[in-house]
This record gives structure tokens, sequence and C-alpha cells, in this order.
């Protein structure tokens, strides 16, 4: 596991946690004298959105917590929790279901969202410590990469998203020059390309991507290409331009961030230009390890989350997207920020810090980019992973 998630603790652990809420309208009293009269109409709730965080019930989170998010003052209010094991990182479905590693158990679980999440059923992912997941662009299928292992699993879903046979599971080998992390293979996400052709699989322990092809009819992946990033910088997370022209990586052993170009029709990653997540002389610590990487709908700016300098950077990108700028950082709120996401829309960003047991709620400015914080930061102990709806 990465021992960065908990940046100033020894040991990489995931933590996620859900949080669902609703508001109801205030009572208005009755006239006590005078004549008969209608009460005035109640005022209706403002709507929310739920908010789901996943966290690390080994470290006392609650499992998966859901909090109602206010998209007019960006306000956090808590709702609900479902007890589940080490949910360190949730997928959803447009189809109302979420999906969710159990970090520690070696599996992964399927909920039904409506009417508040329920576990569908859940299933073992062949290998050890599944700290990423994602529906395939097609829908049917779930793809899992194992940390511990350093392999990803691939399974089938059901019409209606439970779990079925796992249809593949595909090993990486080799390691990387950093002796602590990068012994053997860990990887460390999937994802889908945007035209939804390939699969990549971002590999801290081998420094490599790799570029896969699902058959949808059999589930079993295809290896087409791998792409060595610079040794050691221990790729984590990866975020596509809406262009599939590139793709950028928050390199965690690194303390970088890496434009890659990348050619949609056969599938390739070349690595290229590699830029620091934090300005120069901002001292602070010896590694930083860059987390979670997000891009704004419009493609304008990046956001990348730094656990060692507990900060938030943002980056401009040229109307190409070719060339990223460091503009700034701005303090995360809490410690270790783990894992950031953008609202719908692009008006919020959350940041779970998972050393603080925070989520912090950040107003974006869509001409800027600029992040502010809302207020003080909602407390969720453990905090992996945020999924904002």
């Amino acid at each position: 596991m990465a021992q960065q998630d908990q940046a100033a603790a020894a040991a990489r652990r995931p933590s996620r946690r859900l949080f669902l809420s609703a508001t109801a309208g205030a009572a208005v009293p009755l006239a006590l004298t005078g004549p008969a009269r209608a009460s005035a109409p109640r005022p209706a709730p403002r709507a929310t959105r739920p908010l789901y965080i996943g966290t690390y019930t080994s470290s006392g989170g609650p499992g998966i917590d859901i909090a109602a998010h206010d998209p007019a003052t960006g306000a956090l209010t808590h709702a609900s929790a479902l007890s589940l094991a080490d949910p360190s990182f949730l997928a959803a479905s447009g189809s109302g279901l979420l999906y969710a590693v159990n970090e520690y158990r070696d599996s992964v679980t399927a909920l039904t969202v409506p009417g508040g999440p329920r576990v569908l059923n859940s299933a073992n992912t062949g290998g050890s410590g599944p700290c990423h997941l994602a529906v395939h662009a097609a829908g049917g299928h779930l793809l899992t990469a194992n940390y511990g292992s350093g392999s990803v699993a691939v399974h089938a879903l059901a019409a209606d998203g439970r779990l079925g046979a796992r249809t593949d599971l595909v090993q990486h080998t080799g390691s990387g020059p950093d002796p602590d992390r990068q012994r053997g293979p860990h990887a460390h996400m999937v994802l889908n390309d945007p035209a939804g052709a390939f699969v990549l699989a971002v590999d801290l322990g081998t420094d490599t991507l790799y570029t896969y092809r699902l058959d949808t009819r059999t589930g079993r992946l295809a290896a087409v290409s791998q792409a060595r990033t610079r040794p050691g910088a221990g790729p984590r997370h990866a975020v596509f331009h809406p262009s599939g022209r590139y793709l950028y990586t928050a390199d965690e052993l690194g303390d970088s961030l890496t434009v890659c170009r990348y050619d949609p029709g056969t599938g390739r990653v070349n690595p290229g230009a590699v830029l620091p997540t934090v300005p120069a002389g901002s001292g602070g610590t010896t590694r930083n390890y860059p987390a979670e990487i997000v891009l704004s709908p419009d493609a304008a700016h990046l956001y990348v989350s730094n656990r060692g300098h507990d900060s938030i950077a943002r980056f401009a990108l040229d109307q190409d997207g070719g060339r990223p700028t460091l503009l700034d950082t701005v303090p995360a709120g809490g410690s270790t920020p783990r894992h950031i996401a953008l609202a719908p829309g692009g008006d919020w960003l959350f940041a779970a810090n998972q050393t603080s047991g925070t989520v912090t709620v950040f107003a974006r400015d869509r001409t800027s980019g600029r992040l502010t914080p809302t207020g003080p930061p909602y407390p969720v102990k453990a905090a992996a992973c945020v999924l904002p709806t």
C-alpha cells in the first residue's frame, strides 16, 4: 500500500466515507389570537446533492458516509453512513449504482443507491490491496487495480449491477529504482480513454502506463502497449484531456506532474514534460507525495493534491492542453489530502484529508480557477475519497 496516503504516518492506508443528508423546512407558528386565518406556506427545502465519502474502517472510519452538499453555500450536512469494510475508493454508475473497493478484504462491492446505499453483493479481486476501480465505458464490466499484487481484475456486471464472475486477471511484472516503494508492481489506477476504446492502468511500482483493449464479449483484456515514465516517478493517478490527445499523471514518488501525448487511434502513450507540483522555494517536506489529479470541465485548469505539502496545486492549461503552467497552491484545510474531486459543473472542489479526518469544500471560480475554502472543514474520520454527484 502506498505509505503516502498517511503522509506523516508510516503506512499507506486509504479510507473513504460517504455522507447523505436532507434539509427540512422550518415550521411556521400559527397565530394565537385574532380571527382564524390560514398559516403561511412552509418554505420549500433547498435542493442538496449527495456527497459520498469513503473511509478506512481499519483506522476508525465509519465506512461509506453520505453528506448533503448545498450547491448554493457549499455546506455539507451529515445524513447517514453505511458500514462497509475499508471502502477506500468509490465509483458511480449512471444507472443508480455505486462500486467500492474493500482494500483490506481484497474484494469489491456493488451497491444500489436509490433509497439509500444498499449492498447488492461482493466479489474477490484475485489480487491484494485493491485501491481503485472504474466501470468500463461500455458498461458491462468493472475494472479494479490491485495495488499490493500489481494486477488488474475484470468482473462482469449483471443487468441489475451485481458483480458477476471474474473474467480476467492481468498481472504486471517489473520494478523501479525506489527500494522502499518499487520492489514490484503496484497498479494504482484504471481508467477509460475519452473515446472508450482503450483501458489504461497506471502502475506506481514499475513506472509504467499500460494500455489494454477489453473484449466486451469475453471480459478479457488484451495488451496493446506499455509506456515507461521517468524512473522513480511512481505514477499514481492520471486524467485525460477531453481532446484525447494528452494524458496527465500525478507522480507520487517524483513530486511531479507528467504531460503525456496520447494517440487515441492506437492507445499509445508518450511521456513528455515533467513539472513540479509545488512552487519553487516553498520548502517543507522532502517529498510531497502527489495523490489525485482532476481537470476542470472546460479543460482550462488542472488540480493536483500534495499530501506532504498539504495543499492543492492549480495549473493553467493552454488552449491545446499540452502546456500546463503551475499558478499557485492553496492549503488543503487539513492534513494529507489523499483525494480531491470536482462537483458536476465544476463550481466546487472537495478535498478528503486523510490524517486530519476532514473534508474541505472549496468554491471554484470558473474564470480564474481559483479555490476559496467555504468554511470549517467537515469532520469525517480516516477520509480516503470523495464522490460528488
